[in-house]
């Protein structure tokens, strides 16, 4: 399969101080281990590199050199407005957003926003993964 995630470019230009910067890694919580399958390779297609401790607290799953770390805690507390308002919890920079949209649909993942061009110059998508939260995925135009 070929790599669709984006390894973040290291030469820094304004489109990218825009997007963040490039070596920022997500630590999202989540209440038990194993991790559920739709974040790892079941759905989204991420592999588990490592768990640490034994019962683990710790986790990290990558797939095309992206990575998101999870620590075994209870989430914060929920914002009731946090679907109405996209608040995001990851985003995640891709090579094909085409591709990795197509690849998602296919295995039945929820989405929250399809496939757009956004105004940010930005062609983009948000799944929302088995415990709510809500992870985007985008690639420059």
């Amino acid at each position: 399969m070929p790599a669709i995630l984006a390894r973040r470019p290291r030469r820094v230009s304004a489109v990218d101080l825009a997007h963040g910067p490039s070596d920022c890694t997500s630590v999202l919580h989540h209440k038990t281990f194993p991790l559920r399958s739709p974040i790892t390779k079941d759905k989204l297609g991420f592999e588990c590199l490592g768990k640490w401790q034994d019962p683990p607290v710790y986790a990290i799953v990558a797939r095309d050199q992206q990575a998101i770390h999870f620590r075994c805690a209870e989430p914060p507390t929920a914002n009731p407005d946090k679907y109405r308002d996209e608040l995001l919890d990851a985003y995640l920079f891709v090579e094909d957003a085409d591709a990795l949209y197509a690849e998602y649909t296919a295995q039945g993942v929820e989405f929250t926003r399809g496939l757009a061009n956004m105004p940010w110059h930005s062609r983009e998508f948000v799944v929302k993964d088995c415990d709510g939260r809500l992870l985007a995925f985008g690639a420059n135009l």
